[in-house]
């Protein structure tokens, strides 16, 4: 059986994103794509366009010191446009590290991402971790 259009799209994403692929995550996305982040943490809010997102993600890195990463669990397309993956995070900053299942809610329109929703076991471990802005 063929894997559905969209979650081939959200697979492609993944591996960019491990990958440190930019120029492929940009590909995927539209140029008004928006992510969400919970929380309050400096990594949480609304992230407009390709280039914040790109930027959000390379703040991800920028502050675990590149060991960020994720391990996807599960993707699961409706067929209507919405993709939700599940994953576990990973990631060390200063002198403790994280380790946390999460997941993403695709919206996804003409074979592109145009939103992101993100969800977190535990909000308040994530803010945290991720603390505020200096």
């Amino acid at each position: 059986m063929a894997e559905h259009p969209d979650s081939v799209v959200v697979r492609r994403g993944y591996e960019a994103f491990s990958q440190g692929d930019m120029e492929t995550l940009r590909s995927l996305m539209t140029s008004d794509c928006t992510h969400h982040s919970p929380g309050s943490s400096q990594m949480s809010g609304h992230f407009k366009d390709a280039d914040n997102v790109l930027a959000h993600f390379g703040k991800l890195m920028e502050l675990t010191g590149g060991t960020f990463r994720v391990e996807v669990d599960g993707i699961y397309p409706d067929g209507r446009g919405h993709v939700m993956s599940t994953h576990k995070w990973y990631g060390d900053r200063g002198d403790r590290g994280i380790e946390m299942r999460g997941g993403l809610f695709f919206t996804i329109v003409g074979g592109k991402v145009t939103d992101v929703d993100e969800c977190v076991e535990d909000i308040d471990e994530s803010d945290a971790f991720w603390g505020q802005a200096d």
